[in-house]
């Protein structure tokens, strides 16, 4: 059970914000998002926390909550599709990253969404966490809003980036075959997707 391992203390009253990094996922950005006021996030995943799953590390969960006001920015790509890349931070004074995107895609509505929230104690190993450090403060970092029902694995990238320490990244404490199994599964996932570019 998920709050086997996220303990009794976060169970009591825990604390719910926006981290800095959610905000980047506005309407006009390459990222899914909601067009409703972001401010309600977190409130969202307060309301569904019984709810939350594990996710890749201890301290970081995924609450499912309704898809209604929330666009996709995953595509699905077609033979001959045009994809353009950039080389820049995913945030203010981050290292910049390789990014590719679906030129030309637009964002769809969401069929389901998942709030990725991470526990301020372990952003706190690299600075990057909002509320004070606890076990029972979480920060909200992404809005994973899905064009389909069903699981949808962390990017290989992104997953790399945080398993092998890049800027910005969040330890993944995986062993080497559990990294292979999620690199795998994610594979198999984005190898005919990409982000739509935004405007």
């Amino acid at each position: 059970m998920i709050f086997s391992k996220i303990g009794l203390a976060s169970l009591m009253d825990p604390q719910f914000a926006n981290n800095p990094f959610v905000l980047r996922q506005t309407q006009s950005s390459s990222f899914s998002h909601y067009n409703g006021n972001i401010e309600d996030i977190p409130k969202m995943a307060q309301v569904n926390f019984l709810n939350a799953k594990e996710g890749y590390r201890d301290g970081v969960i995924t609450i499912r909550v309704p898809p209604e006001g929330f666009f996709s920015s995953v595509v699905s790509l077609t033979e001959g599709q045009e994809l353009t890349g950039s080389y820049v931070p995913r945030t203010k004074g981050e290292a910049p990253r390789k990014q590719i995107r679906a030129k030309g895609a637009t964002k769809i509505p969401a069929a389901q969404v998942d709030i990725v929230l991470y526990r301020s104690d372990v952003l706190a190993e690299d600075g990057d966490n909002h509320l004070k450090p606890s076990t029972n403060n979480w920060e909200v970092i992404s809005i994973n809003a899905a064009p389909v029902v069903g699981e949808m694995p962390i990017d290989p990238m992104t997953l790399m980036s945080n398993h092998f320490g890049a800027d910005g990244g969040t330890d993944t404490k995986m062993t080497d075959a559990e990294l292979v199994a999620a690199l795998r599964e994610g594979f198999d996932f984005w190898s005919n997707k990409a982000l739509a570019s935004g405007s």
